[in-house]
Protein backbone atom coordinates (compact mmCIF):
# COMPACT_ATOMS: atom_id res chain seq x y z
CA UNK A 1 0.00 0.00 0.00
CA UNK A 2 0.97 3.64 -1.08
CA UNK A 3 2.22 5.79 2.67
CA UNK A 4 -0.02 8.82 1.24
CA UNK A 5 -3.81 8.83 0.78
CA UNK A 6 -5.09 11.53 -1.62
CA UNK A 7 -8.88 12.62 -1.06
CA UNK A 8 -10.93 15.42 -2.28
CA UNK A 9 -14.06 16.51 -2.55
CA UNK A 10 -15.51 18.29 -6.00
CA UNK A 11 -18.09 18.49 -8.61
CA UNK A 12 -16.81 20.08 -11.53
CA UNK A 13 -13.65 18.34 -11.33
CA UNK A 14 -11.16 20.99 -10.75
CA UNK A 15 -9.95 19.64 -7.11
CA UNK A 16 -9.96 16.27 -8.69
CA UNK A 17 -7.68 17.80 -11.31
CA UNK A 18 -5.09 18.73 -8.73
CA UNK A 19 -5.36 15.39 -7.15
CA UNK A 20 -4.76 13.94 -10.02
CA UNK A 21 -1.56 16.14 -10.42
CA UNK A 22 -0.46 15.86 -6.73
CA UNK A 23 -0.55 11.78 -7.18
CA UNK A 24 1.06 11.94 -10.87
CA UNK A 25 4.21 14.64 -9.15
CA UNK A 26 4.33 11.84 -6.11
CA UNK A 27 4.38 8.73 -8.30
CA UNK A 28 2.32 5.50 -7.46
CA UNK A 29 5.30 4.06 -5.24
CA UNK A 30 4.34 6.98 -2.89
CA UNK A 31 0.84 7.88 -3.44
CA UNK A 32 -2.34 6.00 -3.98
CA UNK A 33 -4.71 6.98 -6.44
CA UNK A 34 -7.05 9.95 -5.60
CA UNK A 35 -10.51 9.35 -4.47
CA UNK A 36 -13.42 11.31 -4.22
CA UNK A 37 -15.19 11.56 -0.96
CA UNK A 38 -18.15 10.82 -1.64
CA UNK A 39 -16.64 7.52 -2.38
CA UNK A 40 -14.23 6.68 0.81
CA UNK A 41 -15.62 5.89 4.58
CA UNK A 42 -13.29 7.03 7.94
CA UNK A 43 -11.55 3.72 7.39
CA UNK A 44 -10.12 4.39 4.21
CA UNK A 45 -8.78 7.20 5.25
CA UNK A 46 -7.55 5.80 8.73
CA UNK A 47 -5.43 3.36 6.18
CA UNK A 48 -2.85 5.95 5.86
CA UNK A 49 -0.15 7.38 7.73
CA UNK A 50 -0.33 10.65 5.49
CA UNK A 51 -3.16 12.46 3.86
CA UNK A 52 -3.58 15.22 1.09
CA UNK A 53 -7.29 16.30 1.12
CA UNK A 54 -8.71 18.77 -1.42
CA UNK A 55 -11.35 20.86 -1.35
CA UNK A 56 -12.85 23.89 -3.03
CA UNK A 57 -14.58 26.39 -1.52
CA UNK A 58 -18.55 27.33 -2.74
CA UNK A 59 -20.55 30.25 -2.19
CA UNK A 60 -19.99 31.99 0.75
CA UNK A 61 -17.27 29.97 1.98
CA UNK A 62 -18.96 26.98 2.05
CA UNK A 63 -17.93 22.84 1.88
CA UNK A 64 -18.93 21.07 -0.98
CA UNK A 65 -22.01 19.54 -0.45
CA UNK A 66 -25.30 18.72 -1.18
CA UNK A 67 -26.75 22.28 0.50
CA UNK A 68 -24.21 24.01 -2.70
CA UNK A 69 -26.06 22.23 -5.26
CA UNK A 70 -23.70 19.23 -6.13
CA UNK A 71 -24.96 16.52 -8.14
CA UNK A 72 -23.37 14.08 -4.90
CA UNK A 73 -22.35 14.06 -1.54
CA UNK A 74 -19.09 15.39 -0.31
CA UNK A 75 -17.20 17.11 2.27
CA UNK A 76 -19.90 18.70 3.77
CA UNK A 77 -21.53 15.36 4.26
CA UNK A 78 -18.18 13.32 5.08
CA UNK A 79 -17.28 15.38 8.30
CA UNK A 80 -19.66 15.20 10.18
CA UNK A 81 -18.85 10.92 10.07
CA UNK A 82 -15.60 12.02 11.77
CA UNK A 83 -17.01 13.32 14.82
CA UNK A 84 -14.89 10.90 17.86
CA UNK A 85 -12.48 9.42 15.42
CA UNK A 86 -9.07 9.17 16.59
CA UNK A 87 -5.96 10.55 14.23
CA UNK A 88 -3.54 10.54 16.15
CA UNK A 89 -0.53 9.82 14.31
CA UNK A 90 -1.41 10.75 10.99
CA UNK A 91 -0.52 13.90 8.97
CA UNK A 92 -2.86 15.40 7.30
CA UNK A 93 -2.10 18.12 5.02
CA UNK A 94 -4.63 20.20 2.96
CA UNK A 95 -5.11 22.14 -0.38
CA UNK A 96 -7.72 24.22 -1.49
CA UNK A 97 -9.71 26.18 -4.58
CA UNK A 98 -11.06 29.46 -4.18
CA UNK A 99 -11.15 32.61 -6.31
CA UNK A 100 -9.84 35.42 -4.44
CA UNK A 101 -11.34 38.11 -6.91
CA UNK A 102 -14.73 36.99 -6.70
CA UNK A 103 -15.26 35.75 -3.13
CA UNK A 104 -12.21 37.89 -1.39
CA UNK A 105 -13.85 37.53 1.76
CA UNK A 106 -14.43 33.95 2.32
CA UNK A 107 -11.16 33.19 0.26
CA UNK A 108 -11.06 29.19 0.89
CA UNK A 109 -13.18 28.72 3.93
CA UNK A 110 -13.66 25.48 3.31
CA UNK A 111 -10.33 24.50 3.95
CA UNK A 112 -10.80 25.39 7.46
CA UNK A 113 -13.32 23.03 8.03
CA UNK A 114 -11.27 20.43 6.80
CA UNK A 115 -8.47 21.62 9.18
CA UNK A 116 -10.60 22.12 12.15
CA UNK A 117 -11.87 18.67 12.18
CA UNK A 118 -9.14 16.36 11.69
CA UNK A 119 -7.58 19.11 14.87
CA UNK A 120 -10.40 17.48 16.92
CA UNK A 121 -9.66 14.37 15.64
CA UNK A 122 -5.53 14.60 16.79
CA UNK A 123 -3.84 14.59 13.45
CA UNK A 124 -0.79 16.60 13.32
CA UNK A 125 -1.46 19.16 10.65
CA UNK A 126 1.35 19.58 8.18
CA UNK A 127 1.89 22.03 5.38
CA UNK A 128 0.73 25.90 5.99
CA UNK A 129 0.91 27.78 3.13
CA UNK A 130 2.35 31.52 3.34
CA UNK A 131 -0.52 34.19 2.54
CA UNK A 132 1.69 36.41 0.69
CA UNK A 133 0.42 36.51 -3.37
CA UNK A 134 -2.19 36.36 -2.63
CA UNK A 135 -5.38 39.14 -2.87
CA UNK A 136 -8.24 38.75 -0.32
CA UNK A 137 -10.09 40.42 2.35
CA UNK A 138 -10.65 37.80 4.70
CA UNK A 139 -9.84 33.91 5.38
CA UNK A 140 -11.15 31.35 7.68
CA UNK A 141 -8.41 29.26 6.81
CA UNK A 142 -5.69 31.44 7.81
CA UNK A 143 -4.40 30.36 11.74
CA UNK A 144 -1.66 32.03 12.74
CA UNK A 145 -0.76 34.33 9.31
CA UNK A 146 -0.56 31.07 7.45
CA UNK A 147 -3.29 29.47 4.95
CA UNK A 148 -3.61 26.12 6.91
CA UNK A 149 -2.52 24.42 4.02
CA UNK A 150 -1.71 25.04 0.04
CA UNK A 151 -4.01 27.58 -1.67
CA UNK A 152 -4.84 27.75 -5.79
CA UNK A 153 -6.56 29.89 -7.37
CA UNK A 154 -7.48 28.26 -10.81
CA UNK A 155 -9.36 31.19 -11.92
CA UNK A 156 -6.65 34.08 -11.51
CA UNK A 157 -3.06 32.81 -10.76
CA UNK A 158 -3.55 29.62 -12.94
CA UNK A 159 -0.24 29.66 -14.25
CA UNK A 160 1.46 29.74 -10.84
CA UNK A 161 -0.39 26.82 -10.17
CA UNK A 162 2.87 24.10 -11.05
CA UNK A 163 4.91 26.00 -8.98
CA UNK A 164 2.88 26.39 -5.99
CA UNK A 165 2.48 22.78 -6.02
CA UNK A 166 5.98 22.06 -6.58
CA UNK A 167 6.66 23.76 -3.96
CA UNK A 168 4.48 22.46 -1.38
CA UNK A 169 4.54 18.85 -2.04
CA UNK A 170 8.87 19.17 -1.65
CA UNK A 171 7.56 21.10 1.71
CA UNK A 172 5.69 17.82 2.77
CA UNK A 173 8.07 15.10 1.94
CA UNK A 174 9.93 16.77 4.24
CA UNK A 175 7.49 16.79 6.82
CA UNK A 176 6.23 13.48 6.20
CA UNK A 177 10.38 11.54 6.19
Amino acid sequence: MAKVGVFFGTDTGNTRRIAKDITTALGSAIAAKPVNIRNAAVADLQAYDTLILGTPTYGEGQLPGLSTGNATTSWEEFLPTLAGQDFSGKKVAIYGLGNQKSYPVEFVDAMFYLYEQFKQCSATLIGAWDTEGYNFKNSKAVVDDRFVGLVLDQENQKELTPERLDTWLKMLAKAWD
